[in-house]
């Protein structure tokens, strides 16, 4: 069987920026072990699978550990993939998914537009350990669908989080979003999910749709601009739309080529 696949890193405009994911184009859904196994191979925080349907492409996620719910930089990869190198026509594209429904992701210019769901933070308890795993003193700590927000009081702070990922890894949240206001963004971030096999993630577009409702909020702002502050760093541009987000960045392309199994 041949795959093909791309390796396009997004939320960025320039090469080894961003977040890197695979795309693979499928012709038809193969075996559950078999997509894991290409993730794992790939060896990239995510891997997207997609099959063309009669609306757009069903759309799926896999860490090299296990698949997922949603994944905001790979579904910007494949749409810039289809857009620029599948000659995808139209100005948007219907992702149908498992467990986030439909995901619509359009274009205008150099910037892709994602339509998401917003995941409201909610007042919880702090996980056992997660404090001592982070080595913060947080200003509040707060739950959401499947991740934890940890609010520092300063970007600097966040830039010097230095995780215990072997503690983090029994926090019970698929991630662990690290954020505090931004010297020269509305809002920054960091990501950690060692308990799905990514310690920290580079851009992570589904932690915003629990971003942009929090800072939306505290700021009093419906656009947001976003920083995530990894080693690779991302830039992306946030609008809070109620009970959705839209979260729009960059993509360039890394490698295309093709999977022989």
């Amino acid at each position: 069987m041949k795959i093909p696949i791309y390796q396009v890193d997004a939320f960025t405009s320039k090469i080894f920026a961003g977040n890197p994911a695979a795309v693979c184009m499928l012709d038809s859904w193969i075996e559950d072990s078999q997509l894991q196994s290409i993730a794992m191979e790939n060896n990239l925080s995510e891997t997207a699978f997609l099959v063309r349907n009669d609306e757009g492409f069903d759309l799926r996620w896999f860490t090299p550990t296990t698949e997922v719910a949603l994944c905001g930089h790979a579904t910007l990869a494949s749409a810039f993939v289809l857009f620029n190198h599948k000659n995808w026509t139209a100005n948007e594209i219907r992702f149908q998914t498992r467990k986030s429904g439909q995901l619509i992701v359009s274009r205008s210019d150099d910037l892709l537009e994602m339509d998401f769901p917003s995941r409201p933070s909610h007042s919880r308890q702090a996980p056992l350990g997660i404090k001592e795993a982070l080595g913060v003193s947080p200003v509040a700590v707060l739950g959401s669908a499947e991740d934890i927000l940890v609010v520092l009081d300063s970007e600097k702070a966040v830039q010097e989080v230095r995780p215990d990922f072997r503690a983090l890894e029994q926090v019970e949240c698929r991630g662990t979003v690290v954020t505090a206001r931004g010297s020269q963004s509305d809002f920054v971030s960091r990501f950690f999910a060692p308990r799905v096999g990514v310690p920290e993630d580079p851009v992570t577009g589904s932690a915003h749709c629990v971003l942009i409702p929090y800072w939306a909020n505290v700021l009093g702002k419906k656009e947001l601009h976003a920083l995530q502050l990894s080693k690779r760093g991302g830039e992306l541009f946030c609008i809070d739309a109620g009970e959705r987000v839209k979260i729009s960045g960059k993509a360039v392309l890394y490698l295309e080529g093709t999977i022989t199994i």
